[in-house]
């Protein structure tokens, strides 16, 4: 199923829809996933068609303001407190005032958040569909090199959700480059464009997984999985850059992974919901 032009640029709402607050649509659809360019990780090639079903995700990614509620309601753990006196980053303190990202939570916190919400984390595959649209753009907003006024990016702390309106994904949504790199719900497969699977994005499963990274590590292919070391377990996978991040890092088809249990600084999250109803 191919997408009308007519929904690429703009918010996908529907007269009588129920779409929760704050939640933008996306249309199911086939587009094209991973890229194929001189600069490209292994990992993101080849360019190949992939389809997915209508989905809703966060116009912006879950604030400060919003997790401390799932926390204050007894269900979230606090963010990690981290000490950035002796790093290249502002104080902790200015990350967690209410309208920035949350961040330093782990992949199964940001899980737990959605499901609290009657949400789920979006798949590798749902993430980048929002990002590219049909127009196998290369970044959120389209070609254009990123700036400032796309992205928060090239920072030492992050920015208000939804501060860079500019940057603006195909459906509307915000920060989909750039702010805090979003967990999703997929384990990282570095061969995952590679599988039957593909064209559905869907990963293999972790035993498959295990024995691939393996393969890799044996016929020493480090950087095949980018600039993080060869897992030797299951990570998952995150997508869209981050506050630190460079310019050419925030490409739409950029895979990031690391172990589920990390809390890190530049790592925070959005939520999907499965959109039946949708086009």
């Amino acid at each position: 199923m191919r997408v009308p032009k007519s929904l690429e640029g703009a918010s996908v709402e529907r007269a009588g829809d129920s779409t929760p607050e704050g939640m933008l649509g996306v249309p199911g659809g086939t587009f094209t996933m991973g890229l194929n360019h001189k600069r490209a990780i292994r990992d993101e090639r080849t360019e190949h068609q992939v389809t997915v079903a209508p989905f809703l995700l966060d116009k912006t990614e879950v604030t400060n303001k919003a997790y401390m509620e799932c926390v204050d309601a007894g269900v979230c753990r606090k963010p990690k407190r981290v000490d950035n006196s002796k790093t290249k980053f502002a104080q902790e303190s200015e990350f967690r005032t209410p309208k920035r990202p949350v961040s330093s939570v782990s992949q199964q916190d940001a899980a737990t958040y959605c499901k609290w919400k009657e949400k789920r984390l979006p798949r590798e595959a749902e993430f980048e569909r929002a990002a590219r649209g049909s127009d196998n753009r290369m970044y959120a907003w389209g070609n254009e090199e990123p700036t400032g006024r796309h992205a928060v990016h090239l920072q030492n702390v992050t920015a208000n959700v939804g501060s860079k309106p500019k940057g603006a994904g195909p459906y509307g949504h915000l920060d989909l480059a750039g702010n805090v790199w979003e967990w999703t719900s997929d384990h990282y497969d570095p061969h995952a464009y590679m599988r039957p699977t593909a064209d559905r994005g869907i990963p293999a499963d972790c035993s498959e997984i295990k024995r691939t990274q393996d393969m890799l590590r044996k016929e020493g292919l480090q950087g095949f999985t980018g600039s993080n070391p060869i897992p030797t377990d299951c990570e998952y996978v995150l997508r869209g850059g981050a506050f630190n991040y460079f310019p050419w890092g925030l490409r739409a088809s950029n895979r990031v992974h690391h172990p589920g249990g990390w809390r890190m600084i530049m790592s925070g999250f959005r939520c999907a919901r499965d959109w039946p109803d949708g086009p």
